[in-house]
């Protein structure tokens, strides 16, 4: 592939990416599957990788998917909520070994375990009380859905500590939920959630 050919696939790569973002992060509609989507970013970080003078700072793979839509309370993240870069082979995971090694300085122990695909939040706590919650946003700035956030049981109102501490996590919805939530949605005659992500984030949207 030439120069010529290079820039104008990453053109259309980066078009495509920002398309299916918005409908999976902002719509909360996807039209393709989870790994059409990253076949598709592997093809770009790859092009970009081979051709960095056509890098974009638009790029996907330079920022997280998802905006922050208007007409919500808006939260800046103390710290940036990034999103995990995906690997595909064993090369990519030595190559991400390496790059820990040589951050830490020493050959750190792993734990691993089954992806949950779920909405990213923040949740800060102050002397050991849940006093807000966010999306992730775009990553810097996130919308307030502290309100949302304080019906789920599983999240602590009060810590054991009297500590103040910024926690990321994923909200999620089990298999067995997501498929009697589609059941129930199918006899009242609505439009079925694609997956359980989606529904997470449909009942996680802000409150106008």
């Amino acid at each position: 592939m030439n120069k010529e050919q290079a820039k104008k696939r990453i053109d259309e790569l980066n078009k495509l990416t920002a398309y299916y973002a918005t409908k999976y992060y902002d719509d909360d509609d996807p039209e393709i599957s989870d790994f059409e989507y990253d076949m598709l970013m592997l093809e770009l970080r790859n092009l970009e990788k081979d051709f960095p003078e056509f890098v974009s700072s638009s790029s996907l793979t330079q920022h997280v998917g998802g905006t922050v839509k208007e007409g919500f309370d808006k939260v800046e993240h103390e710290v940036p909520l990034q999103s995990l870069q995906d690997i595909f082979d064993f090369d990519e995971l030595i190559a991400f070994d390496e790059r820990v090694c040589k951050t830490l300085e020493t050959k750190p122990s792993y734990v691993v375990e089954t992806k949950i695909d779920g909405l990213s939040v923040s949740l800060e706590y102050k002397n050991g009380v849940f006093v807000r919650g966010a999306t992730r946003g775009n990553g810097f700035v996130g919308e307030d859905i502290t309100e949302n956030l304080k019906t789920i049981k599983h999240i602590p109102k009060k810590l054991t500590e009297n500590i103040d501490i910024t926690v990321r996590g994923e909200v999620f919805i089990g298999k067995n939920e997501f498929e009697e939530m589609n059941r129930e949605r199918e006899e009242n005659e609505e439009p079925l959630f694609a997956n359980a992500r989606n529904a997470a984030a449909r009942f996680t949207s802000p409150i106008r």
